[in-house]
């Protein structure tokens, strides 16, 4: 029987220091697994690591991909027993088209999209080696429909990271690799902090958001389901719409493609 997606022994959370990631590192702590934050903030992450009874932290900025080979060894080194990764760490702005902040959009797009795929090359072939490894890469319900209008390049990576994972997941298939998304819906966490209002992912003031705890709860469910495409609350639901609609030619794809060299 091909093993479960939950039997990897040590895990990698970026942007573990608070919000999502540190939701999902208390879930993986209680289920007996080793987890490793990493995040930009060490105050947050010290923080999170005492609360973690002593988890250890490491201090990386995934957008700048240039330090990403340095932490892969020194990580391996100090942790050779790691075998998972959960690429949670991201920003999202709010950006004018007319008057576009090309830094902000930069460090956007080096932080959602270069970093997670830089990690996962940097350690798939630790991964590989080992009996069993997961990539969980962390996208958003805005890479299947882009609603958000003021974060036009959020939206981008997003959608960019679902088919790449979609593409991962299928070239590592006869791998011990497991490729999973987790595609959140809006959660009240810090994400919309550079907004006009920083609260308005609030359940109490919007019907499409729900708690980091439930956002969890619901996670949890679907990870011990053994599914590899998860969503919460509004999510679920268009989630599927976008796989009722295309999963099956995406399917047709990738067994044509299996086997097949690049």
């Amino acid at each position: 029987m091909a093993p479960h997606i939950l039997d990897f022994k040590c895990v990698i959370i970026t942007g573990g220091g608070g919000g999502l990631g540190f939701k999902m590192a208390e879930y993986f702590q209680g289920k007996g697994k080793k987890v490793i934050l990493v995040g930009r903030t060490e105050s947050n992450l010290k923080e999170a690591s005492e609360k973690l009874k002593g988890a250890p932290y490491y201090v990386l900025d995934t957008g700048k991909v240039e330090d990403v080979p340095a932490f892969k060894d020194k990580v391996i080194k100090e942790h050779p027993e790691v075998d998972a990764l959960i690429n949670n760490a991201g920003v999202q702005r709010p950006l004018e088209i007319t008057d576009l902040d090309l830094k902000k959009l930069d460090q956007e797009i080096d932080i959602n999209i270069r970093g997670p795929v830089y990690l996962a090359d940097a350690f798939l072939k630790h991964f590989a080696s080992k009996p069993h490894a997961v990539i969980f890469n962390v996208t958003s319900v805005l890479g299947y429909i882009p609603f958000s209008i003021i974060n036009p390049s959020y939206n981008g990576t997003k959608a960019f990271m679902h088919f790449y994972t979609m593409a991962q997941r299928t070239q590592l298939k006869n791998t011990s690799v497991r490729v999973v998304e987790i595609a959140p819906p809006s959660v009240h966490t810090a994400l919309h902090r550079e907004r006009e209002d920083p609260d308005d992912n609030n359940p109490a003031k919007s019907k499409m958001s729900i708690t980091p705890d439930d956002f969890m709860k619901q996670v949890a469910e679907q990870l011990e389901e053994d599914k590899e495409t998860i969503s919460a609350g509004m999510g679920k639901d268009m989630v599927q719409k976008w796989y009722d609609n295309f999963g099956e030619q995406y399917n047709g794809a990738a067994e044509a493609w299996e086997g097949k060299k690049i």
